[in-house]
């Protein structure tokens, strides 16, 4: 049973989730209610860049940054015929994680807007960060790290990866500061990542059998609130501390997940089967046209002819038989016995789907 799990797994790319072996700590399931980042955007210039910049004829924005930047440096190009191809214009983006203080530094995404082959080599020129306010929170400059390499020829190229797009490892400083006062909180939320009813009421008996009744209590299917005084903790951070470091056993729904692009599948450990016969099999129809050219006899008046000739033939191949699975088949015998008849991660992806058709898969059926 064993190896045939295996050698499904390898052969066919089938991945299949495992038993949560233990409880899992309270900071892997959910999200506390305030402590949350906040999306930064910029637009600025590349530079330096090996003539792989931005066409100015087709990008002028590139050009109208470019000017603006030369001007605030006391550098006058008005009227001027500049037409450069080692810069590009870009959006930078950042992520101001929750609690950062000013003087602290950010990674930042760098990306192409304009026609720039790479970014290869470049650096981002002092690129002021917006959040959704409009107020600046970080600035960003420095090298761009980009994520792939192209190179081109008179007669043709090649590009692997995506160069048009890069980092810089802490590129920006933190500016400007969210205010959010954490320790004034009488009451945090904990908002579960995957909502369940049963796991909630898992993390409230859990909460409350360390620190006392009362102090946690199960709203819904995805929030379980806090009484921070009920703690009887120094602060807030404090009581938080010691609760996200709670073991809870979480509960999860039955799921299969199939990637139909990559032929991937993935099986929940409680999905189960109830009794079905299951028989697959490959039709293939060949058409051949083969046509044929009749020509007049010697001496004799006439044209040339084209004959059509059309070979058709209907080929039926061998698929698997009719298999039956018993009631409540798990998850390792579904893999076992689908592996034994010798059935494609494809083929497995259209079977679960009629089985799942026919009310025989007892689980949450997800296809990307």
């Amino acid at each position: 049973m064993i190896k045939q799990l295996f050698a499904c797994i390898f052969a066919f790319a089938l991945i299949s989730t495992a038993a949560v072996s233990g409880p899992i700590r309270i900071k892997d399931l959910v999200e506390f209610d305030g402590v949350r980042g906040n999306d930064l955007i910029g637009y600025g210039l590349v530079v330096g860049l090996n003539g792989t910049g931005d066409g100015i004829r087709n990008a002028p924005f590139t050009e109208e940054i470019m000017s603006n930047i030369l001007e605030r440096l006391g550098v006058n190009i008005t009227g001027e015929q500049f037409r450069p191809k080692n810069v590009a214009a870009v959006f930078v983006t950042a992520n101001l994680p929750a609690f950062a203080r000013a003087g602290g530094r950010i990674d930042v995404t760098v990306s192409a807007i304009g026609d720039a082959k790479s970014l290869l080599g470049g650096t981002l020129i002092m690129t002021p960060l917006n959040a959704a306010d409009g107020q600046i929170y970080a600035v960003g400059q420095g090298t761009v790290i980009a994520g792939g390499v192209s190179a081109t020829g008179d007669a043709g190229g090649v590009v692997q990866g995506v160069p048009t797009s890069g980092v810089i490892p802490s590129g920006a400083y933190i500016e400007r500061e969210i205010d959010f006062d954490f320790g004034a909180l009488a009451q945090i939320r904990l908002a579960l990542r995957t909502p369940d009813f049963t796991t909630a009421e898992r993390i409230e008996r859990a909460i409350n059998k360390s620190f006392g009744r009362g102090v946690a209590v199960m709203l819904d299917a995805g929030t379980v609130q806090l009484d921070i005084k009920a703690t009887r903790q120094a602060s807030a951070a404090h009581a938080i501390s010691k609760i996200e470091n709670i073991l809870v056993e979480p509960q999860r729904k039955a799921r299969v997940v199939v990637d139909q692009r990559s032929g991937t599948i993935v099986l929940g450990e409680d999905v189960r089967i109830s009794r079905v016969a299951v028989s697959q099999g490959n039709l293939t129809l060949r058409i051949e046209e083969q046509p044929m050219v009749v020509q007049p006899n010697p001496f004799a008046a006439g044209e040339s002819v084209v004959v059509p000739r059309t070979n058709v033939s209907i080929q039926e191949e061998p698929g698997i038989g009719l298999a039956e699975l018993s009631e409540g088949t798990s998850l390792s015998e579904v893999i076992a016995g689908l592996n034994a008849l010798g059935v494609s991660p494809r083929d497995m992806i259209d079977i679960l789907k009629s089985i799942k058709a026919a009310g025989a898969l007892h689980a949450e059926f997800i296809v990307r």
